[in-house]
Parts: structure tokens; C-alpha cells; sequence
């Protein structure tokens, strides 16, 4: 037989996905994977009921449903504080992975660079190497997970195609603000560089924060694509409604590679998904809440159990210091494993997201209903017992 790809040696599958299927198998509570246990808003889902009977059930325009695109436009661009054209300036992908693989085959050549954050999700570093791009890695520290800024022009000065940056990020939490966005925005102008940009979270920040679209910066428009979903926004991570906006030059490329990787977004949820595109500013204060609610039940569980965690600034995730519970050599991937069996509770390994050496910190996740949140508390509050 003929010798099959090369590539897939460089990376391995998701670790995020693996631990699902573990917690899955041995009943813990799934705070690996980042979706949440609680209804996605009601209008949304008695209008799929509507649709469900109703259509459209056929093959969705290539780019996007007219009346979608245009939902998307309205809502994004009133946060964006722009006017966004949906016929020319946006697309709907399969969740935000897809529109970050298309935006990546569109903008790169084989051999370019981009840099990334590190920490940085786990998908970035496959989808650079499936283009047959080489990552540039710079460092976010811990605690508050700045970088250097002479760090980060050293990795331009490496002719660097285009950055990637996670805003809010995954899975530090960590909320970029304007000065940290501006000063990458120039770097971006002076070695003419793209910026994609990943902003799935963008309605989950806590107070003292906010969040900065990179393409309203001077200058960046032209340079920038913001990838995004509803996935995260209205809590239908299965609906795989995903988007990229960008100006009409490099959206044309990235439409071109949509139409051949996946033709279309599901055309009936697409429709049920419009009424929530035009929910109220209230919507996303109410929802907002909700999360400084989940965030506040399980940091301060945290705090009283006694484990070390960085505070997130957005987003749903926390790092967590598993230092004091590891036997000697182990992993943090065995971890985890055996995490889940003995306290029932499941969490991702650091070295999934960290480019630096780190066998002591996981990732865990608080978008669940308050009665998951204390009980997977409960379980953790003997945690060095049960995995002694």
C-alpha cells in the first residue's frame, strides 16, 4: 500500500475531545470540553421547532442564508460599531474551526509563518501544520499572562504571513486590551502582516474588562479576519454556526475555499438561528451575568477546596495548579485520566495548549448549571485523598 499522509505525525488528536470520551465512559462530570449543560434561549428553540416542519431543509446559498447573513451583519456590526455588507463582507462556516481553516488556507502559502500565543487552543497548531504553515510561538505569562513586546517583533522580524490571536483567549482567559491590541496592530502594518482573529468569546467578560475588535483599529480593517460563532454566544455548540468577516478582497478567498470544504451551514438552523441574532442589548447583559454567576461559584469553590488557579479575565475556563497531586513523573495526560476514573470529575491536560514545558496545570471549564458547578465542587473537595 501506498504510503499515507506525512502530516498527521506532527500532531495527535484532540486531547480535548479524548477526555470527553473518557468522562463519557466512567460517569465524571465533563469540564474538559467547553459546552454547556443548561437550554440555549427559548425563542431560538421554539422557532426550530417551527422550521422543523417547515423548512428549509435543502441546500443553503454557498455563502450563507440571505436573511442570516443579514441578522449576522446587523448584530455584529452594531458591536463592531461599523456597517458590514453581507453580501460581500462575511460568510457562514461550520462553527468557528471551519472559518479559521479558510481563513488560513486563504491568506498562506506552504512554508509561511504565523505566529501564535502560547498558551493557545489546540486546534491553531494542527490547522497551521494541515496548511503545511510553520507556527512562530510567543509566550503569554503566567500570572497574568502578558507577553514581551520585544519578543513578539522578533517574531515579525521572522516574516511572519499572519498572527492568530484568541480574544477572549483559550484557555487563559486573558482579555487583550486596547494598548496590547494596538501595539500588535502596528506591528501588523509595519511588516505587513494579517491578523485572525479568533472572538468566540467576546460576550464573556468580566467587570473591570472589555473587549476591543482588533478590525476597528487604524489601519486594520484591511488586514483583519474576526472568526466567530453563536456557538458560544447562545449555547448551541452542536449547531455548528460559525462566521468570518473580513473586507471583500480577502473574503472572496475565503468564500472560495467555504465553497469546496463544506458548501454550506444547515440551512433550518440557520433560520431558527435568526431571531437570536436579533435579541436586545439586554440579552447580552443577562447573559454576561450569567456567567460572572457560574465564574463566582466555581473560583470561590476552588479558593476553599485549597487549588491554585489563575483568574480569568474572560471567557470560561480556568488554569488550574495540579502540582501538589501528581506522583512523581507522572503526566499531566495520565492525570487527567486517572482524574476522571478516581474524583469524576474531567479536565484537559496543560501540554494540550502550552508550548512550554508545563506538567502541572490542566484546564477546566464553569459553563454549567449551578447544581453541576457544586457538585463537581463536592467531588474535588477530597481530591488529594482520591488520588493519593
Amino acid at each position: 500500500m501506498q504510503e499515507m499522509s506525512r502530516k498527521n505525525r506532527l500532531f495527535t488528536d484532540s486531547v480535548i475531545r479524548r477526555m470527553t470520551r473518557i468522562a463519557i465512559d466512567c460517569g465524571a462530570i465533563n469540564l474538559a470540553q467547553g459546552f454547556p449543560d443548561f437550554d440555549p434561549p427559548k425563542a431560538m428553540t421554539d422557532r426550530l421547532a417551527e422550521v422543523s416542519a417547515q423548512g428549509p431543509h435543502q441546500y443553503p446559498i454557498t455563502m450563507g442564508a440571505p436573511n442570516f447573513r443579514e441578522a449576522l451583519a446587523r448584530k455584529c456590526g452594531r458591536f463592531m460599531g461599523c456597517t458590514l455588507d453581507p453580501n460581500t463582507e462575511m460568510v457562514v462556516t461550520i462553527g468557528s474551526t471551519e472559518a479559521m481553516v479558510d481563513t488560513i488556507f486563504a491568506l498562506t502559502n506552504p512554508g509561511d509563518k504565523i505566529i501564535m500565543f502560547s498558551p493557545y487552543f489546540e486546534n491553531y497548531h494542527a490547522q497551521a501544520i494541515m496548511a503545511d504553515c510553520e507556527p512562530v510561538f510567543v509566550p503569554l505569562v503566567p500570572p497574568s499572562f502578558h507577553f514581551d513586546a520585544n519578543v513578539l517583533e522578533d517574531a515579525f522580524k521572522q516574516g511572519a504571513k499572519a498572527i492568530l490571536i484568541c480574544n477572549p483567549s483559550n484557555p487563559s482567559g486573558k482579555v487583550f486590551t486596547y494598548d496590547e491590541l494596538k501595539l500588535i496592530a502596528d506591528l501588523c502594518i509595519k511588516y505587513d502582516v494579517y491578523a485572525i482573529m479568533d472572538e468566540v468569546y467576546e460576550h464573556i467578560i468580566y467587570e473591570g474588562n472589555k473587549h476591543v475588535y482588533m478590525n476597528s483599529l487604524p489601519g486594520m480593517w484591511e488586514r483583519t479576519v474576526s472568526c466567530s460563532s453563536l456557538s458560544k454566544t447562545y449555547s448551541v455548540t452542536g449547531w455548528r454556526l460559525g462566521y468570518a468577516i473580513a473586507p471583500q478582497e480577502i473574503m472572496d478567498r475565503i468564500k472560495q475555499y467555504h465553497d469546496f470544504n463544506t458548501v454550506g451551514a444547515p440551512s433550518p438552523l440557520m433560520e431558527a438561528a435568526v431571531v437570536g441574532l436579533d435579541m436586545p442589548d439586554s440579552y447580552y447583559e443577562e447573559f454576561g451575568a450569567h456567567y460572572a454567576h457560574m465564574k463566582k461559584i466555581f473560583t470561590d469553590g476552588l479558593k476553599n477546596i485549597g487549588i491554585p488557579f489563575t483568574d480569568p479575565q474572560g471567557a470560561y475556563f480556568v488554569l488550574a495548579n495540579i502540582g501538589p497531586y501528581l506522583k512523581p513523573g507522572q503526566s499531566d495526560v495520565a492525570f487527567c485520566e486517572e482524574m476522571a476514573h478516581k474524583v469524576g470529575v474531567a479536565c484537559v491536560p496543560g501540554t494540550s495548549f502550552f508550548r512550554e514545558d508545563v506538567q502541572d496545570i490542566v484546564r477546566v471549564h464553569f459553563a454549567k448549571k449551578d447544581e453541576t458547578l457544586y457538585e463537581a465542587l463536592n467531588r474535588l473537595s477530597d481530591i488529594k485523598a482520591k488520588m493519593a
